[in-house]
């Protein structure tokens, strides 16, 4: 297929094919620079059905305007192509995010998840069913944050919910078994695939993949167990989702009502401008029971403010209304925690916990932190995940101690985990590593002398990155030996510190090994990052200073 012509926009490069259409990326020639994606399709290879199918997606994407679904700008039309101008999604698709990343903490498939779940909340508003949902078509958008957004509505219909077809549709990895069974269906399809989507996400791989079809179609007509994998440490509630959204009989499966209802999900606290209306307002009538002594409820409302407000910060893009919403959380935090002194005094009963989820704000607060964390980690913002983390833990670590047993200390010390294996502290030596064991013995941590091997083979796979980094360098600035002199002025260190601060942050990040570590060997000398990844010392001559 030649690169069409599409008036008023200029292709710059290919993006991805299909049976009958490929897309593109392509910039719009008048106005604002704009980037679009371009899907051409090729009017010669259409079938009936597929001519249905492009119709039916125009039509929808006119009609669905929504922030998780990819919108649709314009479409054109000449004698061999139709032509459907979309909005360009900078981070590719959910597949190739997954597979580069292996699989995704809990955290990750959460916020994917719940943002999957906006737009088929939407959807179903409208009576639509997508009938082909998988990661190929659920895009991804990095900046200014991290956003999923629903596309390629070629196989979608309008379905209420007591609307049956039998038609084969979909993606057979990702068809829900009535659909590949040709048995009658409805729009509870889409729930299986999401179910499908949510496994591929924690464990890195469908719950039902097959080398061929036909051994697809042999384990879903056994209606073969869905296991999870063994040493898997996934929460109750995101089980439960799972377990409930794969069930073969779709009169078992979970409904729409309880799907968006779900614990797991938690759409009602999700950052939107109706959660912050809402906070806004539940900090209004926290402040009036406060100021007229109804400290109890005002101690309740603080709580649910921080619901929604804690999870408005991480979504936040612009810096300054970030700072300001962080310096009103806390503000609300701290009050939170003197009326629980005032109220329940310095301890707080088991049962009281039990009752009360949101009793400690501090606690959500660094739980969410550390969720956030997890997600930067995942887009690969290294120094931001680690800043995270150690604040996550600043947080968390002093609470544990004083947190009665019950599923509450069962997620700190889930998230202490999680933060506790990208955290920098101050030095990795055993007197540390001691310290750090002893501290945090209640979460069961790496044994100390694993703890201290991971940090070595992370120094030894440096050492090993010594001589393809010598190349890299030998390629830009023609040998070492000038590197190394150019190394010590100061525009040179921007460029090389460009060129390795996502490997050295990956290294930091993933294998625990601390950026004061580092700093540690610096010092010495005076070197920066930068220069400790490659393996220099200006005052010692050649070679790796490890």
């Amino acid at each position: 297929m030649s690169v069409p012509h599409v008036e008023g926009y200029t292709i710059v490069g290919k993006i991805g094919f299909g049976t009958y259409a490929t897309v593109y990326k392509a910039f719009r020639k008048v106005g604002p620079r704009e980037v679009v994606a371009i899907k051409c399709v090729e009017k010669s290879k259409l079938s009936g059905t597929a001519v249905n199918n492009i119709i039916t997606e125009i039509k929808l994407l006119k009609l669905l305007k929504h922030k998780h679904i990819v919108e649709m700008k314009d479409f054109q039309w000449d004698d061999k192509y139709i032509y459907i101008i979309m909005e360009y999604c900078n981070g590719g698709d959910l597949s190739h995010f997954i597979r580069k990343r292996n699989k995704l903490p809990e955290a990750v498939c959460r916020k994917f998840l719940q943002q999957l779940a906006m737009a088929l909340k939407f959807l179903r508003s409208h009576n639509v069913c997508h009938m082909d949902l998988k990661p190929q078509n659920l895009l991804l958008m990095t900046t200014p944050a991290l956003v999923l957004k629903l596309g390629d509505f070629g196989f979608a219909q309008y379905l209420s919910p007591d609307t049956y077809h039998n038609s084969l549709r979909g993606s057979p990895l990702y068809m829900a078994p009535e659909i590949l069974l040709k048995h009658k269906y409805d729009c509870r399809v889409d729930l299986w695939s999401v179910g499908v989507i949510m496994f591929e996400c924690l464990f890195g791989r469908a719950p039902y993949s097959s080398d061929s079809f036909q051994e697809l179609a042999e384990k879903i007509k056994s209606q073969a167990e869905i296991e999870i994998p063994h040493g898997s440490s996934i929460s109750e509630e995101c089980q439960d989702m799972l377990v409930r959204l794969l069930q073969h009989d779709p009169s078992k499966r979970i409904d729409y009502e309880e799907f968006f209802k779900h614990p797991f999900l938690d759409l009602e606290h999700c950052p939107s401008s109706e959660s912050y209306t809402k906070a806004v307002e539940l900090v209004k009538q926290a402040v009036k029971n406060d100021t007229e002594g109804k400290l109890a409820d005002a101690f309740t409302q603080y709580c649910e403010a921080l619901r929604y407000f804690v999870p408005l910060i991480s979504e936040e893009v612009d810096a300054v209304k970030k700072t300001a919403l962080r310096a009103r959380v806390n503000d609300y935090t701290r009050r939170a925690e003197e009326l629980k002194s005032l109220l329940y005094g310095d301890s707080v009963s088991k049962s009281k916990v039990d009752n009360q989820a949101t009793s400690t704000p501090k606690l959500a607060s660094g739980l969410e932190i550390g969720s956030v964390a997890e997600q930067y980690m995942a887009e690969g913002q290294y120094k931001a995940a680690l800043e995270k983390f150690q604040g996550s833990l600043g947080v968390l670590v002093p609470l544990l101690s004083s947190e009665p047993k019950g599923r509450r200390r069962d997620l700190l010390h889930q998230q202490l985990n999680a933060a506790t294996f990208s955290y920098n502290p101050p030095s990795l030596s055993f007197d540390y590593l001691i310290w750090l064991q002893d501290s945090l013995n209640s979460i069961k941590l790496l044994p100390i002398k694993e703890l201290y091997y991971i940090w070595k083979e992370v120094q030894e796979s440096i050492i090993n990155e010594y001589s393809m980094i010598k190349e890299k360098i030998s390629f830009l600035y023609g040998n070492p030996g000038e590197a190394r002199e150019l190394i010590k002025r100061k525009y040179c260190v921007a460029q090389l510190f460009n060129i390795l601060f996502s490997f050295t942050m990956m290294m930091l990040c993933k294998a625990l090994l601390p950026i004061y570590s580092l700093g540690t060997i610096c010092r010495k000398k005076g070197s920066t990052i930068a220069q400790i990844s490659l393996g220099y010392s200006l005052e010692e001559g050649e070679g790796p200073i490890f």
